[in-house]
């Protein structure tokens, strides 16, 4: 059955034309001598009230809502509000004058009242930016593409399904509801270890916190220095081996490199006591596990995240015992140390934010559905109410999406580590105060790292901005070589060569801001992998045969599972 076509609304007579022209005229007139004219004596300016800025502010507001109702009165006039590219209104259903209107009219008082945040004076900056993000927030939610009623896709699939879209929708919801989490793909298209996480391998350790994978060549000679990845434990580990197609494990394993993964446990009432000293000591364990197994003096590190954080830590940790010969380089995906500038998380680690947190893990750990509320919230308009215009009024079936399926594959965290994360780093800055933190006693000093180092970015992160992960150049000693790369914090890290998408930029260049890397940078079309992996060869380019300890299990330690392991699957 095909959508109704909108009806067009009755032509005004010349009479009614002139009479609204005379009442929008009159009242712009108004609106205009209230701005120029001065409150009367005794009567105070107040900011925000009755200043100038605010009354023009006022005035030009009447005047867009006056031209609006223009607009509607007379289709045949120019449209008052360009068209901004908001897919959110793509629909041909929004060209019909009524939801026209109500588009612009929703245009019109967000623009209006973010503006009216950006105003503000005389408000501290920290408190200003939580205001501007509560207010992006309520706009977003209340976009007419939200409600049945001014939506004319769902009327018109109302009218099509006899309201049983609702009913799916309804459906959906109450699924929603019933898991404590939004969906976002089919989840019975994915499994890991069948089409996700399947890239060839066998676990040969497991300890309380985390299983070490170590991954079966397909070369007949790889790198003498093995690559070993540590990835970030609020997630699960295989955002880097999603399809074949998109895995940086599978790509790096076809490079002739070893790869080993930590897949870190899911928290537990059993990890209530565990803390940041833990995950730092067991980077170092592992460390240390694939050296013994390979016979070789170092190993290749990699840390995304906040795990890319905490290899800060445990790099300037092995500097102070004079151990840091143990790494032969250090890689950071979209990684802090520095969090002065964090981005939008900072607007929750408050105090009373950090108060709230404490009382959901009675357990000792923090469900993870929370931590997936918190990160669908900084991008609510596509991660909360496109699903919700879709899936509940809609009443649409799931896509399958593979990234979208792991970012749903949430994790527990143990509370005791993530309040001191949020409070030691994301709120007190700690980690770049020489000697401020601390892992089993020993004090921790970013600038004594030496290592060589290569810092991934993505330019249009929101979680890790580049300016944030910028930061990293200055903390440390050693070489460094900074990239940054197109797309966000997940797209710009797992961009496979094969895709052609996205761009990267380098400069070799001494800079000491963004902003002047970037002026100076050369763009490269595609991902940044083979650059790294020259990068890494460029380090050390010996190799040796695939052979003994570099086939899984064939070396010290025997295989206890196949990869991806237990941990993973582990709700």
């Amino acid at each position: 059955m095909t959508a109704r076509p909108a009806t067009a609304p009755a032509l005004p007579t010349l009479e009614e034309l002139q009479h609204w022209t005379w009442v929008m005229g009159r009242a712009q007139q108004m609106m205009m001598e209230a701005a120029l004219t001065p409150p009367p004596e005794g009567v105070p300016v107040v900011p925000g009230i009755n200043d100038p800025a605010t009354m023009t502010r006022v005035r030009d507001f009447w005047s867009d809502s006056m031209a609006l109702w223009q607009r509607f009165i007379d289709p045949a006039a120019e449209p008052s509000v360009a068209p901004k590219p908001d897919r959110r209104f793509k629909a041909e259903q929004w060209q019909s004058p009524l939801f026209d209107w109500i588009r612009q009219s929703y245009q019109v008082i967000s623009d209006h009242m973010l503006r009216g945040v950006d105003a503000l004076e005389g408000v501290d900056p920290k408190q200003k930016e939580q205001i501007r993000f509560a207010a992006r927030a309520f706009v977003d939610a209340m976009s007419p593409t939200n409600f049945p009623a001014t939506n004319p896709e769902v009327l018109d699939k109302i009218v099509e399904t006899r309201g049983e879209n609702l009913l799916k929708g309804l459906q959906n919801m109450l699924a929603d509801l019933g898991r404590g989490q939004l969906t976002h793909s089919d989840s019975t298209a994915f499994e890991v270890g069948r089409n996700l996480a399947a890239t060839p391998g066998k676990v040969v350790k497991r300890t309380p916190l985390y299983e070490l994978i170590h991954y079966t060549p397909s070369t007949e000679q790889v790198a003498a220095v093995p690559v070993l990845i540590f990835p970030p434990w609020i997630n699960r580990f295989y955002i880097l081996d999603l399809s074949p197609e998109k895995s940086l494990i599978k790509w790096l394993v076809d490079q002739g490199f070893s790869v080993f993964m930590v897949s870190w446990k899911s928290a537990d009432a059993t990890m209530k006591d565990v803390i940041w000293d833990d995950y730092v000591t067991a980077q170092v364990d592992a460390i240390d596990t694939v050296r013994d197994l390979l016979a070789v003096d170092s190993v290749h590190t990699v840390g995304y995240c906040v795990a890319g954080t905490t290899l800060a830590a445990t790099l300037a940790y092995l500097s102070a015992r004079q151990e840091a010969e143990k790494v032969a380089s250090a890689t950071f995906f979209t990684a802090q140390v520095d969090f002065a500038h964090a981005g939008e998380l900072l607007h929750f680690v408050d105090d009373e934010q950090l108060k709230l947190i404490g009382t959901l893990s009675p357990e000792g750990f923090l469900d993870g559905r929370y931590l997936a509320a918190t990160f669908n919230l900084l991008r609510g308009r596509d991660l909360i109410w496109n699903y919700v215009t879709n899936n509940y009024l809609l009443g649409r079936d799931y896509v399958p999406f593979d990234l979208l399926h792991w970012n749903g594959d949430v994790t527990n965290l143990p509370a005791k580590w993530h309040l001191s994360y949020l409070t030691d780093l994301y709120r007190d800055n700690l980690l770049m105060q020489p000697g401020a933190m601390s892992v089993g006693g020993v004090a921790l000093d970013l600038t004594r790292v030496t290592t060589p180092a290569y810092v991934q970015a993505g330019r249009e992160d929101h979680i890790a901005p580049p300016e944030s992960v910028w930061k990293i150049t200055h903390a440390f000693a050693g070489p460094l070589r900074f990239v940054l790369a197109g797309s966000g914090h997940i797209a710009g890290v797992v961009n496979p060569p094969a895709a052609g998408k996205y761009q990267y930029w380098t400069n070799d260049a001494p800079t000491s801001t963004l902003a002047e890397f970037v002026q100076g940078a050369t763009e490269t079309k595609g991902s940044w992998w083979p650059d790294w992996s020259k990068w890494l060869r460029d380090r050390d380019d010996r190799t040796v045969p695939a052979a003994d300890a570099r086939i899984p299990g064939e070396g010290a330690l025997p295989a206890l599972d196949d990869a991806p392991g237990r941990y993973v699957k582990q709700r």
